[in-house]
């Protein structure tokens, strides 16, 4: 690990140690760590593989920082949140969106690099492919909430949940996760655009249809099983 690497993961633990002494909830605190105990390992090790840069680290560490001091009051509980409540207007705590959104605004990066870095990705491509993973984890994060939710007491559920008595929390949760997404792919492609005298062209050979060498689809299946496969 780097310095930079070592300073990252000092301030994360050293914020989660906050966050483990005398949280407001005790179980909610542990259903939130469930998924900071295996995606911090994830992290460290598949970022090493991935080879992810500097700058993906800190968006990634920025963002555990911000989960982690959710765990300790509850997302409903933050006091900044209500902060942001008094600023936005809004009849709730906002921290949960803030979280949201900046999961997709934070995220969106890292999971550019892997794209670009392993699926070799570009134009159009490198800039919707992040979005959308970030939308599909938005969504597949509600679906794991819902069910630990379920499964637990019930005190312990709904400070998991922390619907605050919106019945579309769920998916205003996804649109906020979604539009930060979007806001980081929209600010990277703006400097590329400006700064690689590649972006252009890139974009277009993007959308370029490449002769396909392989049989796909319906060729492969008339391949493998032969004409009466042809009803397929």
């Amino acid at each position: 690990m780097t310095r930079f690497d070592k300073i990252l993961l000092g301030s994360f633990l050293a914020v989660w140690v906050w966050a483990a002494i005398a949280p407001k909830y005790r179980h909610d605190w542990l259903l939130e760590n469930l998924l900071v105990f295996i995606f911090v390992p994830v992290i460290i090790f598949g970022g090493r593989y991935f080879k992810l840069s500097e700058l993906s680290f800190a968006l990634l560490t920025v963002f555990m920082i911000t989960h982690v001091v959710g765990s300790h009051y509850t997302f409903a509980e933050v006091p900044f949140g209500y902060t942001l409540q008094a600023w936005t207007g809004a009849s709730r705590n906002m921290y949960d969106r803030l979280v949201h959104f900046l999961f997709g605004l934070l995220l969106a990066y890292p999971f550019r690099e892997i794209f670009l870095r392993v699926a070799r990705v570009k134009g159009f491509w490198a800039y919707y492919f992040p979005f959308d993973i970030c939308l599909s984890m938005s969504a597949a994060y509600e679906i794991i909430e819902w069910m630990a939710a379920s499964i637990v007491n019930p005190q312990a559920g709904l400070a998991f949940l922390g619907t605050q008595g919106d019945i579309w929390d769920a998916q205003k949760d996804i649109l906020w996760g979604g539009a930060g997404a979007a806001i980081a792919m929209v600010v990277i492609a703006l400097i590329n655009w400006r700064y690689d005298p590649n972006f252009a062209r890139d974009l277009k050979e993007s959308f370029r249809i490449r002769r396909v060498e392989t049989p796909r689809g319906d060729s492969r299946l008339k391949q493998w099983f032969g004409p009466s496969s042809a009803g397929l």
